[in-house]
């Protein structure tokens, strides 16, 4: 065992107690709940570290944590966000979501594996690599930003005032990471877009007694036939125009599915389902997943939802619905094309608001240095090799920071399978979590050199 190693082990219980800190801080930024406590403690842990740490304010938004440490040729950025999701419903969980409850062998509360766990990780590894092995073989520039969960709706205002800081770095390392069902760690190198949107269908100015259904339009009516025509039963996106902007994917990236072992059987058992949509199996269930935009219905409300009966014809109805984006759909776009086919149908009352400003689509080459890096860092910490997906199903602001910059940036982290993030119950396993600070430790040597 190695002095790095020596050193975790002995700090074992301080590490785990420092994360639970972090988790125990709410920091929900849909409910502005936390975010300029959340935004100190992780000031206060940089400077603890060494690095040259600083809070800069963004207007209107959450400040973002930006801290440097060390020398080198080269120029790492770490990605990663304290706000977190909203921890309802609260009744789900078999502990409160702030308690940093540990069990069998896991540390669960919300947030620890959206994003508090890696980012401390990353702190605690970079703290280790100082204290046994010397300085830093490059510089790191940690950007730690409190919106993500809202759709870092400022992060690209920041990364516009302060591009000076960010331009000529050689790679970004970014915020998520898991474990499959087999055990294999998950390197992804890019991310979907987004457009989330309402959609509200509104009738008489106030709710009124049922019986008058008779003669006033129901706006939970018109909503729902108006849901009905964005999608049909095999999970087409029927939007008009819609599929036209979707661009193919290359040889290339349709090869690199080839290399993903995905195993649909544990996927399957793991969700609880029978099956995937449309039957799908193989290269074109991963087509689907990676490559091809969705439209999914994330809330909807309307009326009297409580217990017992209460006959009301509502006066407001709305939907909350999420379009993951790929190349070359905007956010923008998805929200002109979706008020054309509503109006063309007859629904031009309904009103479609864009609650987030969106995010672009992103994607880092394969064989990019921070690509390849990671790919060795993993192959000499884990048990089985990384599975390298060309992009995540979901989506995040890589493209401000990353692309627009020209950096190329990798996903890894210390989640797994069934950590349920933005679920209650969210978890971390301890084991995975002093994995991912060995991994850290190689990446930054693998990416030195």
């Amino acid at each position: 065992m190695d002095k790095f190693q020596q050193y975790v082990n002995a700090n074992q219980d301080r590490f785990i107690a420092e994360l639970q800190d972090f988790c125990r801080q709410p920091s929900v930024a849909a409910q502005n709940w936390g975010m300029s406590e959340m935004a100190d403690k992780v000031l206060a842990r940089l400077q603890k570290l060494g690095a040259r740490a600083q809070i800069i304010p963004v207007a209107d938004g959450a400040p973002v944590v930006y801290a440097e440490i060390g020398e080198g040729k080269r120029t790492l950025v770490i990605y990663d966000h304290y706000d977190v999701q909203p921890p309802e419903p609260l009744e789900l969980w078999e502990s409160g979501p702030w308690d940093a409850a540990i069990r069998d062998g896991k540390l669960f509360a919300r947030g620890v594996a959206d994003n508090k766990g890696n980012l401390m990780c990353r702190i605690q590894a970079v703290e280790a690599y100082r204290a046994t092995l010397g300085a830093l073989p490059l510089k790191i520039k940690f950007v730690v930003e409190g919106e993500e969960e809202i759709g870092s709706i400022h992060l690209p205002q920041f990364v516009k005032e302060n591009r000076a800081l960010l331009e000529g770095a050689d790679g970004c390392l970014w915020e998520a990471g898991y474990k499959d069902v087999n055990e294999r760690p998950v390197i992804s190198c890019g991310v979907k877009g987004i457009a989330y949107v309402e959609l509200h269908a509104r009738g008489a100015n106030r709710d009124l007694h049922s019986a008058n259904a008779a003669i006033v339009v129901n706006p939970a009516w018109r909503l729902t036939w108006a849901l009905a025509t964005l999608k049909d039963a095999d999970d087409n996106i029927l939007v008009d125009d819609f599929m036209k902007h979707v661009r193919a994917p290359t040889d290339a990236e349709m090869d690199a599915l080839e290399t993903i072992p995905y195993d649909e059987d544990k996927v399957k058992a793991d969700l609880g389902i029978k099956s995937f949509i449309r039957n799908l199996t193989g290269i074109e269930l991963l087509k689907k997943y990676l490559y091809e935009p969705t439209c999914t219905i994330c809330g909807l409300y309307s009326g009297y939802i409580g217990e017992g009966s209460k006959t009301v014809l509502p006066n407001h109805a709305f939907a909350k619905i999420d379009f993951r984006l790929v190349p070359d759909l905007s956010p923008d776009l998805v929200v002109d094309l979706l008020k054309k086919h509503l109006a063309r149908r007859g629904f031009a009352d309904i009103e479609v608001v864009l609650t987030e400003t969106g995010e672009e689509v992103a994607r880092s080459p394969l064989d990019s240095a921070v690509v390849r890096a990671a790919i060795e860092a993993a192959k000499r910490v884990y048990p089985q090799a990384p599975v390298v997906y060309p992009t995540m199903a979901g989506s995040g602001p890589m493209y401000p920071l990353c692309q627009q910059l020209g950096i190329p940036a990798v996903g890894a982290g210390v989640g797994w399978h069934d950590s349920r993030s933005h679920a209650p119950n969210e978890s971390v396993r301890l084991a995975d979590y002093f994995e991912g600070i060995e991994f850290i430790r190689e990446l930054i040597d693998q990416f030195a050199r």
